[in-house]
């Protein structure tokens, strides 16, 4: 007799084993569906990629976001940023640098990319130029919009004026 109670507490400690590492994958699972399932609502910000639109004539591609519209709509007096300066990271293949942005209350001091490794800038040429040219542009208008810049470069200014676009919504004031 006294074998028996043995082998029945062992299995019965299996058991409560393994239903608790079964509850703990249960729960595991849960919180993985509600860490990364979509979310429903309707308020939510869409990137400034995906609302970007091209349009191409001859050997020059003009590049523009939604974000260009909101900073066409400078009402007199107000304030349109949060003065600072602001970066945002691009994904430059296996490296990164960063887009920085320099904002006074009421107009974009200056742009430039910054943390450009040397691998990264012999393996993307264009990147400097692209963000010197995109960076002109912009600092003269003063708005997203209109910005244009040859064919070769296309790719490359998409990525930088994204990251420009994004450094900017975060310094915008929201109204």
């Amino acid at each position: 007799m006294n074998p028996k109670p043995k082998i029945v507490v062992l299995r019965m400690r299996e058991i409560i084993y393994t239903l608790l590492l079964l509850c703990l994958i249960i729960l595991l699972v849960v919180c993985l569906f509600f860490m990364f399932a979509p979310s429903s609502q309707k308020g939510q910000r869409q990137p400034a990629s995906e609302n970007l639109s091209e349009t191409s004539s001859g050997s020059e591609t003009s590049l523009s976001t939604d974000l260009a519209q909101a900073s066409s709509r400078k009402v007199s007096g107000d304030a349109l940023y949060t003065a600072g300066v602001y970066t945002s990271p691009v994904a430059l293949g296996t490296s990164s640098a960063e887009v920085e942005v320099t904002v006074d209350t009421d107009e974009i001091r200056s742009i430039r990319l910054i943390h450009l490794s040397e691998a990264a800038e012999a393996m993307y040429p264009l990147a400097e130029p692209s963000m010197d040219r995109i960076a002109a542009q912009i600092l003269e208008t003063q708005k997203l919009e209109g910005i244009t810049c040859p064919q070769e470069e296309k790719y490359t200014s998409q990525l930088l004026l994204n990251a420009v676009s994004d450094a900017l919504s975060v310094a915008r004031i929201s109204s």
